[in-house]
């Protein structure tokens, strides 16, 4: 029997109804979904329309602790290639290019992982437009992208993922945050960016997917050209859309874990910041980096992982030429 999940439906409903079978079907996603409920929660204030959410939640130490070494991908098989999905793992197509999945290890109560159908690297360079098509056609859900070092766990091979609206605090915060600043409104883009935010944080907003593209072209050649790091410029990136409008929500960055990830006993917080962490929900899957974390480490480690100032003051001039 396939495992495919076919409907004639929107792919929001495909979706939807993929999600509801699986975490009550599938053994290894259900008591994962269930143990959501019972995650700990608890909010860091950082200023004005800045807060972190600390999540305690132990199933994504898989994720959080990820060997990404080439040594490690290449002894491991890979888990989002189609030949080694578990048979429960059932799937909808998107486009001939990717499958939808239940994210069996979620964050959010609805988790999804999009993986191309081929084999390839993660680069999301010429796959932005892809990422915008997804956000149209599931308006209910916030698409990401984690770059090869920006918190993929599976740097071999290409993919997004996608939760649920509503979930991280930069969703509202971003609507009415008092340090937010216009860089741009071109031709139907309208580009800010969020200052004193603890993240480096560009803003995409539009009707037309070809000219944000575009603008974002621009912020991405100029980080390859200042990291030179020989895969592509660390970010993170989510994307939505809304009513006819897109919004592209750029992290650069200049750091993959901080150094509290690597130390040993009290010092170590098992804390690998990625799309989801930037977007203000910090996922810590020991209890003790739960406990642990507070304002002053939070923002120390945002430093060590965000773009440096310099080099942001000079990304914002790109949009100024």
């Amino acid at each position: 029997m396939s495992n495919d999940v076919s409907m004639n439906t929107s792919l929001q409903e495909k979706v939807d109804h993929l999600i509801d079978e699986q975490v009550v079907n599938w053994p290894m996603a259900k008591p994962n979904y269930e143990g959501l409920k019972q995650v700990k929660i608890r909010s860091l204030e950082f200023g004005p329309a800045t807060e972190m959410r600390v999540q305690f939640n132990p199933a994504r130490i898989r994720s959080s602790a990820a060997k990404v070494d080439a040594k490690s991908i290449q002894e491991r098989k890979c888990f989002l290639c189609e030949d080694n999905l578990p048979q429960e793992q059932k799937k909808v197509p998107f486009r001939d290019d990717y499958l939808i999945l239940v994210n069996p290890f979620p964050i959010f109560p609805r988790h999804l992982t999009i993986p191309h159908v081929r084999h390839t690297d993660q680069r999301i360079k010429g796959r932005l437009s892809d990422m915008m098509m997804l956000a149209r056609e599931l308006p209910e859900f916030v698409v990401f992208y984690n770059g090869p070092r920006c918190g993929a766990s599976a740097p071999d091979h290409f993919h997004f993922q996608a939760g649920n609206k509503g979930f991280m605090p930069i969703e509202k915060e971003f609507r009415f945050h008092p340090r937010k600043s216009l860089l741009i409104d071109h031709k139907g883009v309208r580009v800010f960016c969020v200052e004193n935010y603890l993240r480096k944080t560009l803003v995409f907003e539009g009707e037309q997917p070809d000219e944000i593209e575009c603008w974002f072209n621009r912020v991405y050649r100029f980080l390859d050209t200042i990291q030179r790091n020989g895969e592509e410029p660390m970010l993170n990136i989510l994307c939505s859309w809304e009513n006819g409008t897109w919004r592209l929500i750029v992290f650069p960055r200049q750091g993959h874990r901080p150094r509290q990830f690597f130390a040993e006993g009290e010092e170590k917080i098992v804390l690998s910041p990625a799309s989801v962490d930037f977007g203000g929900v910090l996922i810590t899957p020991r209890e003790e980096d739960f406990n642990k974390l507070n304002t002053d480490l939070v923002k120390d480690i945002f430093d060590q992982v965000t773009l440096n100032k310099h080099d942001w003051e000079l990304v914002k001039k790109i949009f100024q030429e």
